[in-house]
């Protein structure tokens, strides 16, 4: 850490720019300049996938600030945008670059969704939008040691995590074999397609395989996977994508502990068996319970609690809740402890239920 560094982070120069923090006053000179927080500058926005009539597909490319400690191949990360009104809007974020070190340049690939806000505000930023950054997350990473042979699964977007990993090995010089399942909708909407087909003429140990599905039909089958990898149950699998697609793959893999998932959007709740009612006590609301998620319940009641990821990644929409039970419906499990903290995006109540919202 250099001198300067040490001087920007030290206590007394803390106490003498409270409340707002050195940052706040760095940032006013030069955005790109940071004790604590973490910013990036967009360098290059670059279309993967761009389909009249469906949202385009983009790459941005980002210079951090020197606060940046970093990435692993497979990790997310929360960026922020000032849209405008002055309102700072977040979201969640996986990693489409190899790993990254300290300061170094990453890329982020997504769809610009039209009912997303951030994603919208990115699509058409122009290079020099400085955003806001928290530093790398998550444990769907490749181990240490990688072993011979890996099995990759993935469904639209969802790519972007295991063609960070894919990359990332590919740099690495890895030796071992690579067999790479995704699930696209068309060959027009498959994103990285020409990196995955030139991947899948040079071989070198990566096995390629893209098929191309239309809405409704079925994904993979337990039979499917053992033609393409014979005893795939005992092969370590990373799966990333859409919650049917996710759903399918846990259910050939049947509890095998070699299985790594990473849902890319929370499953379909079903809200068919709800009963009691809701109450949002901070805001003293009490509504009926639909089955939704807290967090979608509490929007339709005319609430707006902070979220970033509405996949249960970021932890942005934590809350209390102090009574009734809940369901993750991305693990299906249950709690009826009193006075915890949950994610109400990923949450739903199993009857009646408060939360401090």
């Amino acid at each position: 850490m250099s001198i300067t560094q040490t001087l920007l982070r030290s206590p007394v120069l803390a106490a003498l720019t409270s409340p707002h923090g050195v940052d706040r006053y760095l940032e006013q000179v030069n955005p790109m300049w940071a004790a604590h927080d973490v910013r990036a500058r967009i360098v290059d926005v670059h279309r993967e996938v761009d389909v009249p009539g469906h949202p385009p597909v983009v790459t941005l490319t980002l210079q951090p600030t020197r606060t940046w400690r970093g990435h692993t191949a497979g990790q997310h990360v929360r960026l922020g945008v000032e849209v405008p009104g002055g309102r700072r809007c977040t979201r969640v974020f996986t990693f489409s670059s190899p790993d990254s070190g300290p300061g170094d340049r990453f890329t982020i690939t997504m769809r610009a969704n039209p009912d997303g806000v951030v994603t919208r505000f990115l699509a058409a930023a122009p290079p020099g939008q400085v955003v806001h950054l928290s530093q790398a997350e998550g444990d769907f990473v490749l181990p240490y040691r990688v072993p011979d042979h890996l099995l990759m699964i993935s469904g639209g977007s969802g790519i972007t995590p295991v063609m960070s990993m894919l990359r990332s090995l590919q740099r690495r010089t890895h030796r071992g074999r690579v067999t790479f399942l995704h699930y696209a909708r068309g060959p027009e909407q498959q994103i990285f397609a020409q990196e995955l087909e030139t991947v899948r003429r040079s071989g070198y140990g990566v096995d390629v395989h893209v098929l191309h599905t239309r809405a409704g039909d079925p994904y993979l089958s337990p039979a499917y996977l053992e033609r393409l990898v014979p005893g795939y149950r005992d092969v370590l699998t990373y799966a990333c994508g859409p919650a049917r697609l996710m759903e399918a793959v846990r259910a050939a893999y049947d509890g095998s502990d070699r299985l790594r998932l990473e849902y890319f959007k929370t499953p379909t709740v079903a809200t068919g068996d709800a009963e009691g009612d809701v109450s949002f006590s901070r805001s003293g609301t009490v509504a009926a319970n639909t089955g939704a998620t807290l967090l979608e319940q509490a929007e339709a009641a005319g609430l707006t609690p902070d979220y970033g990821c509405r996949m249960g990644i970021c932890f942005t929409c934590t809350a209390r809740k102090t009574e009734g039970t809940v369901r993750n419906v991305v693990t299906g499990a249950e709690s009826a402890l009193p006075d915890e903290d949950i994610q109400v995006c990923v949450n739903q109540p199993v009857g009646s239920c408060a939360v401090e919202l």
